[in-house]
């Protein structure tokens, strides 16, 4: 793209959302913490959105909608996040630019939102003496006696996470290896083939995929109704979305059958003639839940727009 056409994009997402970020804060929505900084975490998504491509190598700036382009920022920022920060990725599904938070940006978010002091998890290798106990519908922890001789990733039982508050409650999550590999297989990276990651590393990735299932089963068991918690509950809802919507454009392109009817002898109506427009034209960037923000550009300002995801 040229720096022109950059600088459109970026006047109509990241200024606008910076825009609508600062109306939050007046209104007293939302609060950030003490060490961070929305127009730093901006400037870092900006400058990595610039080298963000689909699976066609296309520049995601080009392909993607504005809207969706505004919406990822603002969903990045409003939860506090900071891709700088391996907290978050920018993911395209077809035309549209999601934001995915990390198993980082779920920790951070949760600290955040609850108030937790910790959040830790380990995993359970074949041959641990391992036992817990149901208390009043939660897990609770009651022996974990792990041993160096077991700690093989070949022979790994499962994992659980446990998020700590200063006042010593505690909420806790533990999944079998056959539910961390089920979990696996929604991944878009294919966590079976040779030398993925999963692979390489299981108990790594088994630690992220129970973090990401205690951070989000405590967080969606919240009513609070704040603007973060929106945000934060609304990622599956997005990358579903978006996934359906980028399934039915590739499958669109497929084999066309023609099904046209023979034609009649009956005269066809002659077409509507084209009423004048104008050269200037309205374009908007809505933002998600949050109305449209209107302004007025030329329509060869706007450059050419093509079209395409993930961790656990």
């Amino acid at each position: 793209m040229s720096s022109q056409q950059l600088a459109l994009v970026k006047r109509d997402t990241v200024d606008v959302v910076a825009d609508k970020v600062r109306q939050f804060q007046e209104r007293g929505e939302i609060h950030f913490p003490a060490n961070y900084s929305p127009e730093n975490a901006m400037k870092s998504a900006w400058l990595l959105l610039q080298t963000v491509q689909t699976k066609d190598y296309k520049p995601a700036l080009e392909v993607c909608s504005r809207d969706s382009i505004a919406n990822a920022l603002l969903d990045m920022v409003v939860q506090g996040l900071n891709p700088a920060k391996k907290q978050g990725y920018f993911i395209v599904y077809g035309k549209t630019l999601t934001f995915q938070r990390s198993y980082f940006g779920t920790m951070a978010v949760t600290k955040r939102v609850t108030g937790a002091e910790d959040i830790d998890a380990q995993i359970i290798y074949e041959g641990d003496e391992f036992e817990f106990e149901i208390v009043r519908g939660r897990k609770k922890i009651t022996k974990h006696k792990p041993s160096f001789s077991n700690m093989d990733d070949s022979k790994i039982a499962g994992a659980y996470c446990t998020i700590y508050w200063p006042d010593g409650r505690e909420y806790t999550e533990v999944m079998t290896m056959k539910e961390i590999r089920q979990a696996w297989k929604k991944s878009k990276q294919n966590p079976d083939k040779e030398n993925s990651t999963h692979n390489e590393f299981p108990g790594e990735m088994a630690k992220r995929t129970v973090i990401n299932r205690t951070c989000k089963t405590y967080m969606n068991t919240s009513d609070d109704g704040s603007l973060i918690m929106k945000h934060f509950k609304r990622q599956d809802e997005v990358l579903a979305e978006a996934e359906v919507e980028a399934e039915i454009a590739a499958n669109a392109n497929g084999e066309v059958i023609d099904i046209t009817p023979p034609a009649t002898t009956e005269a066809e109506p002659e077409p509507e003639q084209p009423k004048e427009t104008t050269r200037s034209s309205k374009s908007n960037v809505e933002l998600a839940g949050q109305g449209e923000m209107d302004f007025e550009i030329h329509p060869d300002d706007i450059p050419p727009f093509g079209t395409e995801g993930p961790d656990f």
